[in-house]
């Protein structure tokens, strides 16, 4: 999917995977320099962008990168997206397997949320295994990704308001937290996507209506289960003053072992912590999620974890509007890819003035995206919220003619 236009030049390592991903959806070629060059340690790519750049050259194909020798200057050239039985590494079954490094600090869901924007326009199913030492299922204090569960249960259900809800799932094989320094601890997790479509349908959503339930994963590994007793009942007792219908599935499982530096005999216990995702749905089916996790030095009681992830959902819920802030990317990237329409959704104003979601907007207009309209949302219910409008390129899935 090559063209004839000069790359397109941007500067700085945020949002990176927002980049990469409108390059590949646009077919537009990007050159992205100035990546972390006054680090004096580790200066250009960080370990989890070589690793994202890995799999995104994985589940492509035609697709150059070309990093230079320092690591501060990236150029990427798109090509098809052909999903993950064409990919290298891909099994006989057509399963991918990416393994993530041992020095990786990102949460999964860094990885997770820009594929799952790439698969709908895939011209194969994404079925891929995420393995290896650096993977984070839980959330993380330092970066503050988003846990598996957050994406499995917030993010995953918004593709069904764009016409995309067969055949998409995420498993949780092996969980685990960050380790020490905020290193991962060898977890595993399989995302299977099969719904390709030819365009998502027109987003239309106004109201984003009262919160009718509350659900929730704690989870422990490698550590006493009566954490997840003692988070699940100090986040109820925060949240029961609001909402009656409250459900915490409790998850506890083993750590993983892996082998020892310093003996090779012998095998050490890794991605030991607990944490607490939660999730709540409105009347009109929005969602708006939090996540707490223990530090991975310790310290932390199970009681302020669940009050944590308890204020936090507040927090979220109070910013209003229909979408979350951590959905905010999935829904506005699905809009401007879908038909060529006016989409509308209304926004906190809290959500629309996060830097992330402006330099998102930046990113779009670059890459040749028409500007959005922004004005006060007239309806009651949305009272001090703001209506965003929306016009879809008609980019849709090259590869795949039939929804």
């Amino acid at each position: 999917m090559s063209t004839s236009q000069p790359p397109l030049r941007l500067s700085s390592h945020k949002s990176l995977t927002s980049r990469l991903v409108l390059s590949t959806l646009l077919g537009r070629a990007v050159r992205i320099d100035q990546i972390r060059p006054d680090s004096p340690t580790n200066p250009g790519l960080a370990p989890h962008e070589i690793s994202f750049l890995r799999l995104l050259e994985a589940v492509t194909n035609g697709s150059h990168i070309e990093i230079s020798y320092t690591g501060t200057v990236l150029l990427y050239k798109p090509g098809l997206i052909t999903g993950s039985a064409a990919g290298s590494g891909a099994s006989s079954a057509g399963v991918l397997r990416h393994e993530v490094p041992a020095n990786n600090t990102r949460g999964l869901s860094y990885f997770l949320i820009p594929i799952c924007l790439l698969a709908p326009f895939s011209k194969t199913k994404f079925n891929i295994l995420f393995t290896g030492e650096g993977v984070i299922t839980s959330s993380t204090e330092r970066w503050g990704d988003m846990s598996v569960d957050g994406v499995r249960t917030a993010i995953l259900p918004i593709y069904e308001k764009f016409g995309i809800e067969r055949d998409i799932e995420l498993r949780i094989l092996k969980r685990s937290n960050p380790g020490r320094g905020g290193v991962g601890g060898a977890g595993e997790v399989q995302l299977v996507f099969g719904h390709q479509v030819r365009l998502p349908k027109t987003l239309h959503s106004l109201s984003p209506g009262r919160v009718k339930r509350i659900r929730g994963v704690a989870y422990s590994t490698g550590v006493s289960g009566s954490n997840n007793a003692r988070m699940i009942e100090a986040a109820r007792g925060v949240l029961n003053q609001f909402v009656p219908d409250i459900y915490i599935f409790s998850d506890m499982g083993g750590a993983s072992l892996v082998p020892d530096k310093g003996n090779p005999n012998a095998k050490r216990k890794v991605g030991l912590g607990f944490g607490l995702s939660l999730v709540a749905e409105t009347t009109s089916r929005c969602l708006y999620s939090a996540d707490a996790v223990c530090p991975p030095e310790g310290g932390s009681a199970a009681e302020d974890v669940g009050r944590m992830a308890a204020f936090q959902l507040l927090e979220s819920i109070q910013r209003g509007g229909c979408v979350s802030l951590e959905a905010f990317e999935t829904v506005v990237t699905l809009m401007a890819m879908g038909s060529e329409d006016v989409g509308r959704v209304s926004l906190g104003r809290d959500v629309l003035a996060n830097e992330s979601s402006i330099r998102l907007a930046r990113d779009l207009n670059a890459f040749g995206a028409a500007g959005w309209g922004i004005r006060e949302a007239d309806s009651e219910k949305a009272e001090g919220q703001l209506l965003v409008s929306i016009v879809g390129r008609g980019v849709g899935n090259v590869g795949r003619k039939i929804g």
